[in-house]
């Protein structure tokens, strides 16, 4: 039987099973292939969040993309409310000056991270620099910031899964799920 007919216990619902998860990638990495073939792209992670959906985008892209791959950690959460404080834990190995950077991440729902994030990147003067996203939360958005990519628009519930996290845990999920009340949950 599939994982999904079995959701771990303290998962709501699933949003997104991995199906859908599975379809949108692929047409996402057929979109950036068309947008940056045969150019150079810095594909840049956002830790640790983007990372499983990040190593899916990175296989669905095509071989006329020159992909190099960085990765940055950005901390912005306390449980499961944004802090509005956005701190580097890790910064770029590889110089993004004049270069095509795409930036991963897992959601973007205030904007306050991505606001800042490509405010420092595009200090540093890359060719061009636009963000991915799986997720997206626009009606909780407290700034102007648009992802030029988005997996799913969802409602503003607080999912894990397939990445995302609440305090390190459910990160392995295979599906996007929306946690359950605190007091609801078995762990």
């Amino acid at each position: 039987m599939h994982i999904d007919a079995f959701p771990h216990p303290d998962i709501h619902k699933i949003l997104l099973d991995e199906q859908a998860l599975g379809d949108r990638i692929r047409a996402l990495g057929a979109q950036i292939t068309r947008d940056y073939s045969q150019r150079r792209l810095l594909v840049v992670g956002v830790l640790k969040g983007s990372l499983i959906f990040m190593s899916d985008l990175l296989r669905a892209l095509g071989s006329e993309v020159d992909v190099m791959v960085d990765f940055m950690a950005v901390a912005s959460y306390a449980g499961t409310a944004s802090t509005g404080t956005i701190r580097v834990l890790l910064d770029l190995r590889e110089n993004p000056e004049g270069r095509d950077v795409l930036v991963v991440e897992d959601i973007v729902d205030t904007g306050l991270t991505l606001t800042s994030l490509t405010e420092t990147l595009r200090a540093r003067r890359p060719g061009s620099l636009e963000v991915c996203t799986l997720l997206d939360k626009p009606d909780c958005r407290k700034t102007p910031f648009k992802p030029k990519y988005v997996g799913f628009q969802i409602p503003n519930e607080f999912v894990v899964g397939f990445g995302l996290d609440y305090d390190e845990r459910y990160r392995q999920l295979p599906y996007v799920g929306v946690l359950k009340p605190l007091q609801a949950r078995t762990h």
